[in-house]
């Protein structure tokens, strides 16, 4: 069996779906093993997400794509061109709406429960969601709209992309908690 981090957002709390989440994934067949409502430090939020140039750039990169989908130019927007700066301003953002609020942050157990959880939550940006995912029943956000904004897109849901982060999101956000049981 495989274990999980999984959190719902400040968005998702705040509007009253955590039962609807919970249900979900546990008429899915998966267990929860561990939760808790934190309002999460700008430390905890700053440490949640990656502090590489990897990320930056590929996060960047994203943006600057999704601005010329919508038409616009990224660079008049951020004042640079670099993904890797672009990547910077996005995890502020980032942080930024992860400290906001109250979260709850899981551990999920189950098969395949990375992939499976992935699969319920649904693609991260809601209008491409599947219409039977989390995301996809309980969010319209748009990147146009968070970028008019300049926010993250209010997705709902975060979900451990694989094994590796799963391992050390379970140990960030739950530190007392046995990995082995």
């Amino acid at each position: 069996m495989e274990k999980t981090f999984v959190m719902i957002k400040p968005d998702g709390v705040q509007r009253g779906l955590i039962g609807e989440i919970i249900t979900v994934l546990e008429r899915a067949g998966l267990k929860p093993l561990a939760m808790k409502l934190i309002r999460p430090s700008r430390e905890l939020a700053e440490k949640h997400y990656p502090d590489t140039h990897d990320w930056y750039t590929s996060v960047g990169r994203k943006t600057i794509d999704g601005y010329a989908a919508l038409g616009k130019d990224a660079e008049t927007e951020f004042g640079t061109d670099s993904p890797t700066e672009i990547g910077k301003t996005v995890k502020s953002w980032l942080i930024d709406f992860l400290s906001s609020g109250d979260v709850l942050a899981m551990v999920w157990e189950g098969n395949a429960a990375v992939k499976n959880v992935r699969r319920l939550v649904g693609n991260t940006l809601p209008i491409l969601a599947d219409p039977g995912s989390i995301r996809g029943r309980f969010s319209i956000d748009s990147p146009d709209a968070a970028n008019k904004e300049r926010r993250p897109v209010s997705n709902l849901v975060h979900a451990t992309s694989d094994i590796e982060d799963a391992v050390n999101e379970i140990k960030l956000w739950f530190p007392e908690f046995e990995l082995g049981r």
